[in-house]
């Protein structure tokens, strides 16, 4: 039997250090019920302490089953010179209700002399103390090793001390924190076998920042070293460079060296987990992502494609499916025919290499492509074509008019763009205004708010990402612009492209065919 590695998810808490992440509660609790779907073992979900919104997020939390995950909840050891029970964050975190807390101490005795300003047999005391309270509590203890590998490196005496006094308060994990994220990961293994070997009974965990940009390494080397918990946040974001991606190491852990983490049918849910967070995030997942990226297999040349569909290992290093993703095949001038071929079949099955369309699609193909249109980020724009070519188009829509308003000079306002915009569905037209940040998000709120009434699936869709290039630059303002707009509704992404010299125009041809191909996929499923 394989042995087991737990999961610890910081999302929540260290997650939500990195700039530009905000949730709210009910984002909060999305998340929560996402990793626990999924299966991961520890929710950290805050310090309780820390502000209203969390306190009222733990109170939420009371009322929430867990079908998997135990939640837990952040803090520090009590303060020097009082007792537990008389220490205000200690209290907040009895008070949480959660099952589990997670307590971070001092393992750097620089950190004790010069930033908690007290004596080190007072920092042991602290940790120690602290724990025991928990467990006569009941509560389940991981013990944070603050900066222990930088403090392993100048006072090895000390930062095992600290450990020790942790495992004498009772301790039932040891997470061995790379605070600075510098720790190479050779030292990082090293040092957790130095810990494993002098903890034979307490279970070691790992921690690690992306500072170097090994942070997936470092857990990987730890794991080898025979730590048993792995800690990061699930996508990578975090404070500086982020933490350790949970998305990565999962699937490394189980595909790669074959330890049991989530089982099969969860790591089948990692790529739908990992877009979901991002999506309540509001934040972009790099295509490139390991295992559950768009582009993750993704293949592009011709030879390529012939190859990973003759022998699937040629290319792809494990099955996408085994994660839940799928491969693409993607289209543009290098891609071949075959590729072109398994694009049309998807949406007419019957139709062969040598059936007349396929010459008239790679034709209009080249043309699209040579009006500045790019279809290998944009896969379900050319669904679209293809669909119009071979008349399995449905018409959703018809646009009678669209008006753009922006204030000049620029206000001190938060919605400094207007969009006016009648269209028309099955011979009823209807008008909507909408006030948007920039002229695309109007245009984009005032097209769904006006066809919203028919389509009231739209409720759901949202612009995701945009991105603009100007495609000819030395023909200044008269430039051709490419559009590309991806769009979610929080199951789905999808991306669409328009072109044409007015930036205007390029976003409204992208936001339809994006809003054309929601409909076209709830209509097909």
């Amino acid at each position: 039997m394989s042995k087991k590695i737990y999961t610890f998810d910081s999302t929540l808490r260290d997650g939500m250090q990195g700039e530009g992440i905000a949730f709210s509660v009910e984002d909060k609790l999305k998340i929560v019920r996402a990793l626990d779907a999924l299966g991961i073992d520890f929710i950290e979900a805050g310090n309780p302490a820390s502000n209203p919104k969390d306190l009222e997020f733990f109170r939420r939390l009371q009322s929430e089953t867990q079908r998997h995950a135990k939640l837990c909840a952040f803090g520090s050891t009590r303060r020097k010179n009082i007792l537990p029970e008389e220490d205000s964050n200690v209290k907040s975190l009895m008070e949480a209700g959660t099952p589990a807390v997670s307590i971070f101490g001092k393992c750097w005795d620089l950190h004790v002399l010069k930033v908690i300003n007290t004596t080190p047999e007072e920092n042991l005391a602290m940790i120690e103390s602290t724990l025991a309270y928990m467990k006569r509590n009941g509560k389940y203890v991981v013990f944070d090793a603050e900066h222990f590998f930088d403090g392993y490196k100048a006072n090895p005496g000390y930062a095992m001390e600290a450990l020790e006094a942790a495992a004498a308060g009772g301790a039932d994990v040891l997470c061995l924190c790379d605070t600075n994220g510098g720790t190479y990961p050779t030292d990082i293994y090293e040092i957790t076998g130095q810990v494993v070997k002098g903890f034979p009974d307490v279970q070691v965990g790992i921690h690690c920042h992306n500072d170097t940009g090994m942070a997936v390494a470092q857990t990987m080397f730890a794991v080898d070293a025979g730590a048993a918990q792995v800690q990061g946040t699930f996508i990578g974001y975090g404070e500086r460079c982020g933490n350790a991606n949970l998305s990565t190491i999962i699937p490394d852990l189980e595909l790669k060296r074959g330890y049991d983490v989530l089982g099969e049918e969860n790591l089948k849910r990692l790529t739908e987990t990992a877009r979901r967070i991002a999506d309540i995030s509001n934040i972009w997942l790099p295509s490139g992502a390991p295992y559950v990226g768009s582009s993750a297999f993704a293949h592009k040349g011709g030879m390529h494609i012939d190859g990973v569909k003759k022998i699937r290992e040629s290319f792809e290093h494990v099955d996408p499916q085994k994660v839940g993703n799928s491969r693409r095949f993607l289209m543009s001038e290098v891609s071949g025919k075959a590729t072109l071929i398994k694009k049309i079949q998807k949406v007419e099955p019957s139709v062969t290499v040598k059936d007349p369309v396929v010459a008239e699609l790679v034709g209009k193909l080249k043309q699209l492509e040579f009006e500045g249109y790019q279809f290998e980020a944009a896969e379900q724009s050319f669904e679209l074509v293809i669909r119009r070519l071979l008349g399995k188009h449905k018409k959703y829509f018809e646009l009678e008019y669209f008006k753009i308003i922006g204030e000049q000079p620029l206000q001190e306002q938060e919605y400094p763009s207007s969009a006016i915009i009648k269209v028309q569905v099955d011979g009823q037209s209807r008008i909507t205004g909408a006030e948007g940040d920039g002229p695309v998000h109007a245009l984009d709120l005032a097209l769904r708010g006006a066809l919203k009434g028919f389509y009231p699936a739209l409720e759901t869709m949202r612009l995701a990402d945009y991105k603009v290039r100007v495609l000819e630059s030395s023909a200044t303002t008269a430039a051709k612009v490419r559009v590309l707009i991806e769009s979610t509704d929080g199951k789905h992404t999808w991306n669409t492209v328009g072109v044409s010299t007015d930036i205007i125009e390029a976003s409204f041809l992208a936001l339809t065919d994006s809003i054309e191909y929601k409909l076209t996929l709830d209509e097909s499923n």
